[in-house]
């Protein structure tokens, strides 16, 4: 399975770090195959805090996507905030989401997908300064720290992206591997976790 993480100028770093670290434990323990990549093809983008990231390729079609956040709250000009209000980026994500295994999000990543048209009625999260903005999409927001509801995976804050995606190896591939990884990383787990039962 190849995972794609979309980078953008603006985004949280953390957003993309956590869950980058965590996956890249699974690729050496699965088949999983993790890259960052660029909405237009490579790009080098800097990060909210001044981090620099530089995705080797273009946005392809990967077997599931994660969208980080940033930039939202305080609608910044470089950030999910600016990626919205530019249209491209959540287009695409509509155009890929329906031939994915899941789009997952982190933090207001949460609300690329929102504008992507993709949590209308389902089970979504996002941060909590932007929980009504979320709702006004139409998704049933949970507050807890992962939700997933089957192809769409979401996560609260920031660090909520490391659960997520530890979350999701478990899911695909196992407790232990998870849990492994978790182990190495020197990270205890929070399992705040809202899981759609299949097909509710």
């Amino acid at each position: 399975m190849r995972i794609e993480m979309l980078v953008f100028e603006g985004l949280d770093e953390l957003d993309v770090l956590g869950p980058f670290e965590v996956w890249s434990h699974a690729a050496k323990r699965t088949e999983l195959e993790v890259a960052l990549v660029g909405l237009d093809g490579p790009a080098e983008v800097t990060g909210l805090h001044g981090l620099q990231f530089k995705a080797p390729e273009g946005l392809g079609t990967p077997d599931a996507l994660l969208v980080p956040g940033g930039g939202w709250m305080n609608r910044a000009e470089k950030g999910a905030w600016a990626e919205a209000r530019r249209g491209v980026m959540p287009a695409r994500i509509a155009e890929l989401a329906p031939q994915l295994r899941f789009v997952s999000a982190v933090c207001t990543g949460s609300m690329l997908l929102a504008e992507a048209g993709l949590v209308k009625g389902r089970a979504a999260t996002t941060n909590r300064s932007a929980w009504a903005e979320l709702e006004a999409f139409g998704a049933d927001l949970k507050t807890n720290r992962v939700v997933d509801d089957g192809d769409l995976v979401t996560a609260g804050g920031i660090t909520s992206g490391i659960d997520l995606a530890l979350h999701l190896v478990e899911r695909e591939y196992s407790a232990e591997i998870a849990d492994g990884i978790a182990a190495t990383l020197e990270y205890t787990r929070d399992r705040d976790l809202h899981q759609v039962a299949a097909g509710n």
